[in-house]
């Protein structure tokens, strides 16, 4: 249609000649906040429940959350306007490692140490930091147009979450479902403190591997050879594992050898760890500095024998010469000295997996140390049975087998973290390393006195819980458990979960676990699991690479309209998305389309003295008849595609009538209609398209 037209033949037009979202996004957003649009609480509807994963408190908006959150808005604005009371419940995560270390940066750069404040003194000046810097990417999300209950916000910190998550661990361990033990962990030196294996960043490192000969015992020149990429660590062997078909070492089983510079004996035992086919197909046993070696090490009863101290250096369980030193001095001084003594079989070059801490940068060395526990295969129990049953589904369903594997192979949760912010472990010790478990130290306390008989100085433990801990009850905690409250009675269970896929095991098994545990449901009926967003050529986005894409540049260039719909449009089960600018310059080029759509129907009186009795059943014009048709299957073909979280579908559903049907063919088949004399017709049709832009915006 000609411009000129169209303000030749009508009015002069309400809407501006284009469309500034700039103005209009923060305008029609502050109305919305204004009049409460986002608030839950109707009483007429059935409940419908969206928690959404809580950003880090420290956290800036990227590409991930633009399209997880873009995703939840979709079906909260589609269950509000189909009059459910919705709750989209927003919140933060206090974010242990993450938040202590932007405060310790601080502190550094003031030439001080939260050692220097104590513990107190420095947990408040986080409290400080957290009211001043925490939480800035909720003024992102509002930017992208979230219609998250706002008036609702909890964060993992305040004071009614703090008390659930304190009564669960205090429940748990009344239950023997929490426990101390000594275990490997991912212990980040730098950091001194253990960390999951989310924080762990497995980096690919030239390396070498070292191949060592040791000496068997009772036969002169015979040497068993091992291969070793951490030459150190062979300070803390006490045994070799062979195949047990290996037909090479049969002899051996059984047997022991001396451990050179130590002189310990060591046991060869037979394990299917070993691999005949790599190297010698011997393999050096470290049960304390490896988990797989630590495996190796249960089914054979070893010594579990510990050669580092929290910084990573040696301690006093090896030979002085190597004693209080770090662990890569420690490892030349090994090779140097094994090589003098000829048992430096040869040195090959090797690409190999190295793990990091992806906070500190360092190398995470798997330490073992006194934890705190949760009894997870128990847990996991019924949240497996809940899936199997499906009492909640997973969409794509591919993802179920990926929870099966993890529920079904379940290991110990570590929960404890060596931090000062965070929910400090409601446990304190006696003189006698008594250990008394309750909500406060009041009760420790009577407890203590209850058991000693007499008046006892208690000692509570510095450890914190892990996040994950906390996060685990964000469907109830959120909703006022443990007291009845009124919102958790109508709005758990919630409805969808939607995540990435990374979190399954982290976040949604443990939420899973709690919720059925506490709450005798499962959290969420679905759960839906997105696809990642890649750069333009398919590769993951990360700094280094330079490829990463702002959402929020790109709604500042084409608006947050355009970035929503573009990422809706490319959410397909199953495939991950291949994000460009030029992706969101086409959807901003459809807003564009439908803006000058609606100058016409405003400048041809559509908008003019609305009926509000007008019957879209009843016009009696043809081309009316029509669109109004191909409005109710468009309507329809974007209902199905939702409720199947097909995100695709419906945009392309709502692309091609919008722009194809409604803008190409429509608006230039009424002209007529709108140019003509007859009276009637006239308004039938600018009702008719009212209608129909009516069902396109919303």
């Amino acid at each position: 249609m000609s411009e000129n037209q169209n303000i030749n033949q009508g009015k002069p037009a309400k809407l501006d000649k284009a469309f500034d979202f700039h103005k209009a996004e923060t305008r029609i957003y502050d109305s919305w906040e204004a009049i409460g649009a986002f608030k839950a609480g109707r009483t007429d509807g059935e409940a419908y429940t969206i928690v959404l994963p809580p950003p880090n408190v420290t956290g800036s908006l990227h590409m991930g959350h633009a399209l997880n959150h873009t995703l939840q808005d979709i079906l909260i604005r589609f269950e509000r306007m189909r009059g459910k009371d919705v709750l989209w419940q927003p919140g933060m995560d206090h974010a242990g490692i993450a938040t202590q270390m932007v405060v310790e940066r601080q502190l550094d750069a003031e030439g001080i140490s939260r050692h220097d404040l104590g513990r107190e003194k420095f947990v408040e000046r986080i409290w400080q930091w957290k009211e001043k810097s925490g939480g800035i990417i909720f003024n992102q999300m509002r930017r992208l147009g979230q219609s998250c209950d706002w008036s609702r916000s909890r964060f993992t910190m305040d004071d009614g979450f703090a008390g659930a998550v304190l009564k669960v661990f205090v429940e748990l361990y009344k239950q023997d479902l929490i426990y101390k033990a000594k275990r490997l962990v991912n212990w980040d030196p730098k950091l001194k403190t253990a960390i999951s294996d989310l924080e762990v960043e497995q980096k690919e490192i030239n390396g070498h591997y070292w191949h060592f000969k040791y000496p068997v015992d009772g036969e002169e020149n015979r040497f068993l050879t091992v291969a070793t990429t951490r030459p150190e660590t062979m300070l803390g062997d006490v045994a070799v594992a062979v195949h047990p078909d290996d037909e090479r070492y049969q002899d051996l089983i059984g047997k022991t050898l001396t451990l050179p510079l130590v002189g310990r004996k060591l046991i060869v035992v037979a394990d299917e760890h070993a691999d005949p086919e790599k190297g010698s197909g011997a393999v050096k046993i470290t049960p304390a500095h490896d988990f797989d070696d630590n495996m190796v090490g249960k089914r054979h009863d070893l010594e579990e024998i510990n050669i580092f101290d929290d910084q990573a250096r040696t301690n006093d369980a090896v030979p002085e010469k190597y004693r209080n030193l770090d662990r890569l001095v420690v490892r030349k001084m090994v090779v140097a000295d094994m090589d003098t003594l000829g048992l430096l079989e040869k040195v090959e070059d090797t690409v190999h997996m190295v793990p990091y801490g992806d906070r500190s940068g360092v190398v995470i060395e798997p330490w073992l140390t006194d934890q705190w526990y949760v009894n997870a295969e128990v847990l996991a129990k019924p949240a497996l049975e809940a899936v199997e049953s499906g009492a909640t589904r997973f969409v794509p369903k591919n993802w179920e087998k990926t929870y099966f594997e993890w529920m079904r192979n379940i290991e110990p949760w570590c929960i404890s973290r060596q931090l000062w912010w965070g929910h400090q472990i409601p446990a304190w010790y006696g003189p006698d390393g008594r250990i008394f478990v309750c909500l406060t130290e009041e009760d420790a306390v009577a407890e203590a006195l209850d058991h000693y008989g007499e008046e006892k100085q208690l000692t509570r433990d510095p450890d914190v819980l892990d996040t994950w801990f906390s996060s685990a009850l964000w469907p109830f905690g959120t909703l006022g458990w443990p007291d009845n409250t009124p919102e958790l009675n109508k709005h758990y269970r919630t409805d969808v979960l939607v995540t990435g896929f990374d979190i399954i095991f982290f976040w949604v098994a443990r939420m899973m676990m709690d919720g059925i545990h506490f709450m005798d449901d499962v959290p969420f009926h679905t759960v839906y699991v997105h696809a990642l967003v890649r750069d333009e050529h398919g590769a993951k986005m990360s700094k280094s690479k330079g490829n990463v894409i702002d959402p929020l540049e790109l709604a500042d260039k084409f608006g947050a309209d355009a970035l929503r719909f573009t990422l809706a449009s490319m959410e397909a089960q199953g495939r991950d998305i291949k994000m460009s600018e030029k992706r969101v310059e086409g959807y901003r080029n459809f807003g564009t389309k439908l803006w000058n759509a609606a100058r016409f129907c405003d400048m041809n009186g559509c908008f003019d003295d609305v009926d509000a009795t007008f019957d879209p059943a009843k016009v009696s014009l043809a081309v009316n008849k029509w669109i109004i048709g191909e409005m109710v299957k468009a309507t329809a073909d974007v209902t199905r595609a939702l409720e199947n979280f097909r995100y695709n579908e419906a945009t392309a559903a709502i692309y091609h009538f919008t722009w194809g049907t409604f803008c190409d063919w429509y608006v230039e088949l009424i002209k007529p209609q709108f140019y003509g004399d007859d009276g009637a017709d006239k308004t039938e049709t600018r009702n008719t398209a009212m209608w129909v832009m009516d069902q396109i915006l919303k």
